[in-house]
């Protein structure tokens, strides 16, 4: 009788471990790579909007690109995981290109404003077609690559919701972005270099204030709204 017990009680431990979430702070860490994460990656646009404001372009140009690099060497000899820093080098690397080709401090931040405008379009679409880019998103990040959630009328809304409200932030705050974008060529093209440089600065402030605290208030939403679902979904534990 002992022998035949275990295999009833195995399957009740398996997919309780199974579903577990990780907790809200693990999956904002890993998303953000942490507070050291968030800090690091702004440090190079926070270099480059005080450079170029006390200095020229070229300098604040390198200055802000030899930060990223120290960045991720530093993360590369202390042994910590470089996927944050590598993105952050690549972004800024792609803006100082752009920058230095041009002479105009903007277009440092152009990449990031044209990124921001397709993926926020991707979000929308993907909302209209019923195929919520968060959902698959989280599929990868979170349920080891399940689409499970596919299979739940409940969730498939949760996504579809969280997937509008990402898409309207970020077309949102990129658009503020363009706008003081558009502004700052608009002056420079006018011959008002005072007025020009003040929307640069101001572009600058734009990219550091709409870039973090808007996806970190995201993420939490998003985490908070699946696992509310997932915990109501999921059946009773039976008794013993």
């Amino acid at each position: 009788m002992t022998t035949g017990q275990h295999p009833a009680a195995q399957p009740e431990i398996g997919p309780v471990d199974e579903e577990r979430l990780p907790s809200i702070a693990e999956q904002m860490a890993d998303q953000l790579g942490g507070w050291r994460g968030l800090v690091e990656s702004s440090i190079p646009v926070v270099v480059f909007v005080i450079t170029n404001i006390l200095g020229d372009l070229r300098p604040a140009v390198i200055a802000s690109v030899t930060v990223a690099v120290l960045i991720g060497g530093l993360r590369l000899a202390q042994r910590r995981p470089v996927r944050h820093a590598v993105n952050g080098l690549f972004g800024i690397a792609i803006g100082a290109a752009i920058a230095w080709r041009t002479g105009d401090a903007r277009d440092f931040y152009l990449p990031g404003i044209l990124y921001g405008i397709g993926y926020g379009l991707a979000l929308l679409i993907s909302a209209a077609i019923r195929q919520p880019l968060v959902g698959w998103i989280w599929s990868v990040l979170v349920a080891r690559g399940s689409s499970e959630w596919r299979d739940d009328p409940r969730l498939v809304r949760t996504f579809t919701r969280l997937t509008v409200l990402w898409g309207v932030v970020w077309m949102a705050k990129v658009g503020a972005q363009a706008a003081i974008y558009l502004a700052a060529r608009r002056f420079d093209q006018l011959g008002d270099e005072a007025a020009a440089a003040d929307m640069e600065t101001a572009l600058g402030i734009a990219r550091l204030v709409l870039g973090y605290p808007p996806y970190v208030l995201l993420l939490l939403i998003t985490v908070w709204a699946v696992r509310r679902v997932t915990r109501e979904r999921r059946p009773d534990p039976l008794p013993s």
